[in-house]
């Protein structure tokens, strides 16, 4: 039985959403849109591992509409019971190993958890779609989320489109790349109503601090050396979180059964300048207390094998058919996550209490 959110603007249809890597950084910002502003119930399915953080889910631990389950996705019983016993009218897919330094370093666990969990997944979303009544069929939808790292690398000049060719590079992207297919063989040949996005760098807060935009800010912020892959050429298209996920409400709300929509900022920047945007931002927001720029703390090195050299996304298909577009500007989104991490401390702190290490992590 559906249930109806009233407010003034607008009617929503409350779903039942189970939501796998919800304390995650991506899944942990959808899980947070998704019940307090559109009021649907959520179950939030997650392993718990490094990346994971329940911490980043305080504020809606104890909201009513909001249930989580400690588990593995490569646990293919532990799946199944979940979703028979929650019975979601959705299913969103962000659980996955997501680093690729790590996956240069230790490539067995993306095969593990991105190829062998999707797959436990998609039998065990087949299994319960195929048990469900013609009206409850018609609800369920399945959102993989994926990255524009499948595409490989481009030159100069062009975009990634929803028809560019599958290319990865490292570990993590062909493992992604071998998620996505999956994806599409259960729709094509099973018949499960499976949507896939691409999307591009997200940023934002509650990101691990491992990636690039967070390691800059902490190590600034620790007056170390702030490293940079290479001379900081490479150029990638950076996506606000906040903006990301009302993407993916929307694909899944209205987009297309089999279809895929890429996911991009409009906001493409090198390395280099970005990291000098940061540092111009935290000089103007936590100046050091020498006076001096956080730039001089720039170091560059050696750059990671098989390092992609430009992303970029063209998202006219998502704005076209579902109206999607990101709402930040080319500046806004990243003066609103250094405010974030300024203003969150103790988040920070609870995170790498000697049990991370940035190390050589999150240079680009």
């Amino acid at each position: 039985m559906l249930v109806y959110h009233v407010s003034i603007r607008h009617i929503i249809k409350i779903m039942k959403v189970l939501i796998t890597g919800g304390c995650g950084f991506i899944g942990s910002n959808l899980v947070r849109m998704l019940i307090q502003e559109s009021g649907h119930r959520v179950l939030n399915l997650d392993a718990l591992t490094y990346a994971g953080n329940s911490d980043s889910l305080r504020d809606v631990v104890d909201h009513p509409n909001y249930q989580f389950a400690h588990l593995d996705i490569c646990d293919a019983a532990g799946v199944s019971q979940c979703i028979a016993d929650f019975g979601p009218d959705w299913v969103m897919h962000l659980a996955a190993e997501s680093h690729v330094d790590r996956s240069i370093d230790g490539p067995a666990a993306f095969i593990h958890t991105n190829v062998i969990g999707t797959f436990n997944l998609l039998q065990a979303a087949r299994s319960y779609f195929e048990s469900l009544d013609d009206a409850a069929k018609e609800r369920f939808r399945f959102l993989h989320v994926s990255t524009d790292e499948v595409y490989g690398s481009l030159g100069a000049e062009g975009l990634f489109s929803e028809s560019t060719p599958y290319d990865p590079h490292s570990p993590y992207s062909a493992s992604k790349a071998a998620s996505d297919h999956l994806a599409r063989a259960w729709s094509c040949t099973y018949g499960l109503p499976v949507i896939i996005t691409n999307c591009s760098n997200n940023y934002g807060p509650y990101q691990f601090p491992e990636k690039l935009i967070p390691v800059v800010i902490l190590k600034a912020l620790r007056n170390e050396a702030i490293p940079v892959y290479g001379k900081g050429l490479n150029i990638r298209d950076w996506l606000y979180v906040g903006d990301h996920v009302e993407a993916l409400h929307q694909v899944i709300r209205k987009g297309a059964i089999g279809e895929t929509y890429n996911v991009g900022g409009n906001n493409e920047r090198r390395n280099i300048d970005l990291v000098k945007l940061l540092c111009e931002l935290l000089d103007e927001l936590r100046p050091r207390e020498d006076g001096k720029s956080y730039m001089e703390q720039i170091v560059f090195v050696d750059d990671r094998p098989g390092h992609d050299l430009r992303y970029a996304i063209d998202a006219s298909k998502i704005k076209g058919e579902l109206g999607w577009e990101p709402k930040q500007d080319p500046i806004s989104g990243f003066r609103m996550t250094v405010e974030w991490y300024l203003n969150n401390e103790a988040w920070v702190r609870r995170i790498l209490d000697g049990s991370h290490q940035l190390g050589r992590l999150g240079l680009g």
